[in-house]
């Protein structure tokens, strides 16, 4: 059965909360319990984690690469500004989907930039939770 590593990026154990105009209502929680519905659905296990801690990440997906299939990430403001996730993503090759909850490109000019993006399969942003549900989908297709 195939695996797949999920990340959730800093501050997103806040949605729900947090800038609700934003991100809208639901929370981390509520995505998870999404994403495991379409993995039994599709008959792949996965691992979820949150983590604010960029070096943690980094671990995660550099010890992923002999034990899952695929990374579906969402970076959150480590997006913008972490070299050391996307170097891991890029010196691992393992196939990664990276999504957004909001439009990063109708944002803050600050927001506009992906490291990330020039090593994923691919990005789909500004569909709120629906966002992870087809990153996901479209994951385990490439898988």
């Amino acid at each position: 059965m195939k695996k797949i590593l999920v990340i959730h990026g800093p501050n997103l154990q806040l949605l729900g909360k947090r800038e609700p105009a934003v991100y809208g209502s639901v929370t981390l929680d509520e995505i998870n319990i999404a994403l495991k519905k379409v993995a039994k659905k599709r008959k792949v296990v996965l691992q979820i984690v949150q983590s604010n801690v960029e070096g943690r990440i980094v671990d995660l997906i550099g010890k992923a690469k002999n034990k899952f299939s695929g990374l579906l990430i969402n970076p959150a403001a480590y997006t913008h500004t972490s070299v050391a996730i996307r170097d891991a993503i890029s010196g691992t090759g393992i196939s990664t989907v990276e999504v957004h909850l909001s439009n990063i490109h109708a944002r803050e000019e600050f927001r506009h930039t992906s490291l990330i993006t020039p090593v994923a399969k691919g990005t789909i942003l500004g569909f709120g939770m629906n966002s992870y549900l087809l990153g996901l989908e479209a994951l385990i297709d490439l898988i």
